[in-house]
């Protein structure tokens, strides 16, 4: 069994949106999303995520998973 969630994963969605000019407002357009969901999963309080929804952010922000979300050291 996996241990507890310690709160390691980290979004960068906010530093993803800087590097590319783009509000969320925006992205919510583009991606089809309720900015409400995406405010929730820039502010590292979702706890989970469908894989259609990374594709879709990760595509109109151009960037891989690994860029949108990061898992800080212990």
């Amino acid at each position: 069994m996996p241990p507890e969630d310690d709160g390691r994963v980290r979004c960068r969605l906010t530093e993803l949106l800087e590097e590319r000019n783009m509000t969320l407002t925006e992205l919510s357009g583009r991606v089809g999303m309720s900015l409400v969901n995406l405010s929730v999963l820039k502010n590292d309080r979702a706890r989970a995520i469908r894989f259609s929804t990374l594709t879709a952010i990760c595509d109109a922000l151009g960037c891989q998973v690994g860029d949108l979300l990061v898992v800080d050291p212990a």
